[in-house]
């Protein structure tokens, strides 16, 4: 099939009319900021085939390897997705090995009790991504018997999968071509198409990822661009020199003017992201002091009690008093990550969920 070319208009803009990649008609640049068509840095254009031969051929030679990857097992995929989501990519891969050595399988999850599942998840954070998880696992095995959707619609309707993770599972386990857009995916293809990792409203930007997905390896693509944005396409000082399409990328040819140098040198003092901003806030405030501090001691209290045993929440947590305790207590019962027993007594006793 040959490829269309992304190139400049001065029509208006209509990512779902534009479609590129597909042989369906060109795509227009928004300028930064504007959301409108802009000038191109080049020649107005971006040659799909050599894109998507760059990034695939960069892979080849430099993509990284993890336990994880290789598999097309929509459930392991899943897992894996899930577990780095909020975890480093570094102890992602030894704690998907751990878990799935303990749940193989979706029925293996499914058949498992929470308690059992957020013991395993110990260390992790972010404990609602096991229940989840956890979730998911029995919807699948109950419900759909025991297989996955094969579309992003459908794999979006389950518990915690959003977007970005119903495209990753889809274009890996099942070779759909999706474009799986996370905070490293949304930086790199910014950066490309409007040369600022903020220069496209998100709805343009998942257009643009969709379409230029390769059609015969999504899965490897999204390895791909994934590997790019988080070891190339940094949010500060990127590594241009060594991208597989610094020649095509409008940020880079930005940074080779005057004004580009101007404003790759204000991004690299710019404040950060949300989501980088937020270990920063933090850092300027006792953890300990913090409800997430609080929530994470009372699960280690109840992973700690032997089976179906109450645990007795009589004193206060850290600086944490009686009352911002059971504050936590009920929020946690909410969220499916603890059982009361009954109301909230001045002594609440909790464990984790059975059933």
């Amino acid at each position: 099939m040959r490829c269309a070319r992304l190139r400049e208009t001065t029509r208006g803009f209509d990512p779902l009319a534009e479609r590129v990649g597909r042989g369906t008609g060109p795509i227009a640049f928004p300028a930064r900021g504007s959301g409108r068509p802009g000038r191109q840095p080049h020649d107005g254009s971006l040659d799909i085939a050599s894109f998507r031969q760059a990034v695939l051929d960069w892979f080849d030679a430099h993509g990284r390897h993890f336990p994880f990857r290789g598999t097309t097992n929509p459930y392991l995929v899943l897992v894996s997705e899930t577990l780095l989501q909020q975890t480093q990519i570094s102890r992602g891969g030894p704690a998907w090995v751990t878990f799935t050595g303990q749940f193989p399988t979706v029925e293996s999850l499914a058949a498992a009790s929470p308690a059992t599942v957020l013991r395993a998840w110990r260390g992790l954070g972010y404990n609602r991504r096991a229940i989840n998880l956890h979730r998911t696992a029995r919807i699948v095995v109950d419900e759909l018997g025991g297989v996955f959707p094969r579309d992003v619609a459908g794999l979006e309707r389950l518990p915690g999968i959003g977007p970005y993770t119903a495209r990753a599972v889809a274009s890996i386990a099942y070779g759909i071509p999706a474009g799986a857009v996370d905070t490293n995916v949304r930086r790199m293809l910014g950066r490309v198409l409007a040369g600022d990792p903020a220069g496209l409203k998100p709805r343009i930007l998942q257009s643009a990822a969709d379409d230029l997905v390769d059609p015969d390896r999504p899965d490897d693509w999204t390895h791909a661009l994934m590997d790019i944005g988080s070891t190339l396409c940094r949010p500060v000082r990127p590594l241009c020199a060594g991208c597989p399409v610094e020649s095509m990328c409008r940020f880079r040819a930005g940074k080779d003017g005057a004004a580009g140098k101007g404003r790759a040198a204000r991004e690299g003092r710019a404040k950060p992201s949300t989501a980088s901003a937020r270990p920063a806030r933090a850092a300027g405030r006792d953890f300990r002091l913090t409800t997430r501090w609080l929530r994470g001691r009372i699960l280690d209290r109840l992973r700690e009690a032997p089976g179906q045993a109450w645990t007795t929440f009589a004193e206060p947590i850290g600086d944490h008093d009686g009352a911002a305790v059971r504050v936590s207590l009920r929020a946690m019962e909410r969220d499916g990550l603890l059982e009361l027993d009954g109301d909230l007594p001045t002594d609440p006793r909790a464990r984790l969920p059975l059933g």
